[in-house]
């Protein structure tokens, strides 16, 4: 399948993918289940669930970007067989497929399904608990049974990202009682024994981290609950409308199918099936509820894709059945404008091959044109094949055709593209740098002052030191806030305002690292112990300081 090709072909990107392996790994060397640790300190921004789940991955099979991707890549599996299984009772096999073909060539769905971060693992225990909280109200089904799937499910979901992966299912069903006026459903799923398994799942992993860390429940329900909600403390500020188009891009190219087939739905509300009411609902929700928060990322709205995905399944699967009707000319008008989008995108890619450098001249950056220029004749050609049957499907009216047309575009695109995701890959990657501290002596610390490159602890397999004014550059929440409460920082971190007492002290050879202006200290700390300052890639300098002389020490 597409989602495991080359699936190490790409260098992990900072932050998250960096960090997210290098905390597997270290997991993985000290066999730790509870408490995860980045740089050798407690990593308790998130549980420890799916870093266990990336430490198996490299127990069993070596540590690698692959290896560290494959979680991700086998809930996306796992996710889509899910998907197919649920679909095919509350529909029909056809139905089943075209979702499975819908959602798997999404790109937002395509992309998480391939990199060391938790939305896909998350996304597949919040969809079962979905469908089990759904099935348990079913007619003629035990309710007791599936709901109790549903609580496990959010449990181990809570397990991955925490208190979201029990919040998200209960949004969703509830929101669907109440559309579909089951007010006899609200007992049956807040049932006390429901409580029993979810707590039997979680509190075992948070009574533990507790009492190796008291500081946590105020951390994880207060500061990482309830202030990204309201604060903007953790970044990532967006508006409100930030996922509209998110989507549009994300769900691409089956995002044309959205503006009319929205109004198309409404009309036709009273004709929805009870998993019609489902997926509206899911994909309403998710959008609306992460649209609320200050603190937005695209991959919060993975499972709405999914939800979006079924949907446009249905227009299709409608569409096969009822050649002349209102979703087969919407899917038709659609086509017909990917037919348009993709004739200019292969033109465009065409002119560029025969007057160069036109794409820059766009604005476009000229390395990645660069690195995309040798697959641009074939680009063209999938782009153009793209229009051509985009626009046979529209002229023949073939429902079809207009499928091939919306599965072509992502398939090309994808595979073709490669050298581009690379190149960018390349780009937001510390893999470069890490191979030139790669044959750096054991003896030689690595200190980056005022400065941490995600991802180097993972391929050097080493700790870093870190000079610091709280923090911050380990990207950890966590570890910020535990620094601003404790009066005693580990070996780790070096104090910015006590630099130059720890480095006139030293007692070891040491390899400076900085970036942007921070590097004038860079010279200034050559000049003052002897060395010469060398460019790293992606902006970094570095100079090694030798272990000082016994003169330079008495001095010192």
């Amino acid at each position: 399948m597409m989602i495991f090709y080359r699936l190490g072909g790409l260098p992990l990107m900072q932050p998250d993918e960096g960090r997210n392996a290098e905390v597997a790994r270290e997991m993985h060397l000290s066999g730790a289940w509870l408490v995860p640790t980045y740089d050798g300190l407690a990593y308790l921004d998130k549980p420890a669930f799916y870093f266990r789940a990336v430490a198996l991955s490299f127990d069993l099979f070596g540590q690698s970007q692959a290896t560290a991707r494959l979680p991700s890549a086998l809930a996306a599996l796992a996710l889509l067989g899910v998907l197919f299984l649920f679909l095919r009772r509350a529909y029909d096999t056809r139905t089943a497929a075209l979702a499975v073909a819908v959602v798997a060539t999404t790109p937002l769905f395509f992309a998480f399904a391939r990199l060391v971060i938790f939305d896909m693992p998350l996304a597949l225990f919040v969809s079962l608990a979905i469908f089990a909280g759904y099935r348990a109200e079913e007619p003629g089904r035990e309710p007791r049974r599936w709901y109790l799937l549903s609580w496990a499910a959010s449990g181990v979901a809570t397990l991955i990202k925490g208190p979201i992966g029990l919040l998200l299912p209960l949004l969703v069903l509830g929101v669907l009682n109440v559309v579909e006026k089951r007010k006899q459903a609200w007992g049956r799923l807040f049932r006390p024994l429901n409580f029993a398994v979810f707590a039997a799942l979680v509190l075992p992993w948070f009574v533990g981290v507790t009492l190796q860390h008291p500081d946590f429940p105020y951390y994880g329900l207060v500061k990482e609950s309830l202030d990204r909600l309201a604060t903007r403390d953790f970044g990532r500020t967006r508006p409100f409308y930030f996922y509209l188009p998110v989507i549009l891009g994300a769900f691409f190219p089956w995002s044309l199918l959205i503006p009319e087939g929205v109004v198309l739905a409404w009309r036709e509300r009273r004709r929805w099936l009870r998993p019609d009411r489902l997926f509206a609902v899911w994909a309403a929700v998710v959008v609306i509820f992460f649209s609320l928060p200050r603190s937005k990322l695209p991959g919060y709205i993975l499972t709405a894709v999914v939800a979006l995905g079924v949907l446009a399944a249905r227009g299709f699967a409608r569409a096969f059945a009822d050649g002349q009707g209102r979703a087969a000319r919407l899917i038709l008008r659609a086509t017909l404008a990917l037919g348009v989008i993709a004739l200019m995108g292969g033109a465009l890619v065409a002119w560029d091959i025969a007057h160069r450098a036109f794409l820059a001249r766009l604005g476009a950056h000229g390395h990645y044109v660069a690195a995309l220029r040798p697959a641009l004749p074939l680009l063209a050609a999938c782009l153009l094949a793209t229009a051509l049957v985009a626009v046979a499907a529209a002229w023949r009216r073939r429902v079809g055709l207009a499928l091939l047309a919306f599965l072509l575009f992502p398939a090309a695109v994808t595979t073709v593209g490669f050298p581009l995701f690379q190149d960018y890959a390349e780009s937001h990657s510390t893999r470069a740098l890490a191979a030139r501290m790669a044959n750096l002596p054991p003896e030689v610390r690595i200190v980056c002052f005022e400065c941490f490159p995600d991802g180097v602890p993972f391929y050097i397999h080493r700790r870093i030191t870190v000079v610091t004014r709280d923090g911050s550059e380990l990207t950890s929440n966590y570890i910020r806030f535990a620094l601003a409460r404790s009066a005693h920082w580990p070996a780790v971190l070096v104090p910015l305002d006590g630099f130059a007492h720890w480095l006139a002290t030293r007692r070891h050879p040491i390899y400076l690292l900085a970036k942007g202006n921070q590097k004038r200290t860079l010279r200034r700390v050559a000049a003052e112990y002897g060395g010469a300052v060398e460019r790293l890639p992606l902006g970094y300098g570095a100079v090694l300081l030798s272990r000082p002389t016994k003169a330079q020490a008495t001095r010192d």
